[in-house]
């Protein structure tokens, strides 16, 4: 795949239109306009650390905020803060945020732990070595929550393909299913299942 190389847009300021255009000015007056520069502005382009940084940034930003809309909407259902990002090596601007992760009686059967995540991006869930596999970037977000356990090998968590076959709890790509679909993993009474259910 070819490296992509992006440039700082946000600095382009738009340029002071003349009020005569060069060849006009020549024949009305022979003389040719020094003053005005001949080179177009040049773009600066951006490393990849700078890119990722920017795009870590948006995406700190809006796990904030999804972290404060999921806790505000009932005293009885909290959620730890743990909110981490990440983005993807070959494209900086694509990444991904970690909000919260928390236990919940998926089938009532048993006890699993779950995190929830979103990315600027819509993708499949691979497995270890590709975990997003097929990468959508015309859609704008996906939410998603993924069933973890300890792995014992690295000291760090992993996805449980034990549960529905790939470990995905759940996919989307609005905002309000999302929440509603957290609320639910969050909620320990069937009086506020109900009420979230009716949202």
């Amino acid at each position: 795949m070819a490296k992509l190389r992006y440039y700082d847009a946000a600095g382009k300021t738009q340029a002071a239109t003349p009020k005569a255009a060069g060849h006009t000015e020549f024949l009305r007056t022979g003389r040719i306009d020094r003053r005005r520069p001949w080179l177009p502005e040049q773009r600066r382009y951006m490393t990849h650390e700078e890119v990722a940084e920017r795009t870590g940034r948006k995406l700190q930003a809006a796990g904030e905020t999804a972290h404060k809309r999921i806790n505000g909407f009932h005293a009885s259902i909290q959620f730890p803060k743990m909110i981490f990002h990440r983005t993807l090596a070959d494209s900086p601007h694509l990444g991904y945020c970690h909000v919260t992760a928390a236990k919940a009686n998926l089938n009532r059967s048993r006890e699993i732990t779950w995190a929830f995540y979103f990315a600027n991006f819509f993708s499949d869930l691979g497995d270890e070595t590709h975990f997003f596999e097929r990468i959508q970037t015309s859609y704008s977000r996906m939410y998603f929550a993924v069933a973890i356990e300890p792995d014992t090998e690295n000291g760090q968590m992993a996805i449980n393909r034990n549960v529905r076959g790939n470990g995905l709890i759940f996919r989307t790509q609005d905002p309000k299913v999302a929440l509603k679909n957290v609320l639910m993993l969050g909620a320990r009474d069937e009086a506020l299942r109900r009420i979230i259910r009716s949202l």
